[in-house]
């Protein structure tokens, strides 16, 4: 038998298509933005005890996203880090489907409002084709994390791969399902963003 899908899922599906259509013209549902795939990522190279701090990420990494994470391997040595080819120097996690919709919404709704003096992500965190990677400092912002159980601080980057040509089509996409952009940085987007949609029907009829 198959789960009921995520309630962000849901959403995207029944709410989130449909006003992207409307906003920024998309002729089918083929051409709206979609999720593709996140990717959340923590390196322990620098730890006095790398294999020690390898198991604790990936354990943290698991309990935070309820599936089991992959060992990262450096490519190259670098003796100035006393760093060996082949040596494994992280963990990280891919989640589609439900699972990326579930994490999503905690981290959107729960982890990330309790930032202290939390105003927002940064809108500059795209890479320009449609990808966006967020750094987490520490894994207690998590209610998964029992703070009293925290063997060492797990930092990581979380990087949202959508099927977004822009970043602007990945910023509405995101702004959409709900992930609270910075204010200030936010308001500047959305007006080059309607500048730039009024002035493209003018220039296609040019």
């Amino acid at each position: 038998m198959s789960l009921p899908i995520a309630e962000l899922q849901n959403e995207y599906t029944t709410r989130v298509i449909p006003a992207l259509k409307e906003k920024r013209g998309y002729k089918n549902v083929h051409q709206v933005p979609r999720l593709t795939k996140v990717v959340i990522n923590t390196s322990i190279a620098s730890a006095p005890d790398v294999k020690a701090a390898l198991e604790i990420a990936k354990d943290e990494l698991e309990l935070i996203t309820g599936q089991k994470p992959v060992e990262t391997i450096s490519k190259k040595a670098i003796s100035n880090f006393k760093l060996r080819a082949g040596q494994a120097i992280g963990a990280k996690v891919t989640l589609r489907g439900r699972i990326m919709y579930e994490f999503l919404e905690r981290l959107i709704k729960t982890a990330l409002p309790r930032i202290r003096d939390f105003r927002g992500v940064s809108t500059r965190a795209f890479d320009g084709n449609g990808n966006y990677t967020l750094g987490v400092t520490d894994q207690s912002i998590f209610p998964e994390v029992e703070l009293d159980k925290i063997k060492r601080n797990i930092g990581f980057d979380i990087t949202i791969v959508t099927s977004a040509t822009s970043n602007d089509e990945a910023r509405a996409l995101l702004t959409e399902l709900g992930m609270p952009f910075a204010g200030r940085n936010a308001k500047k987007v959305e007006k080059a963003e309607t500048a730039s949609a009024e002035q493209a029907p003018e220039s296609a009829s040019a």
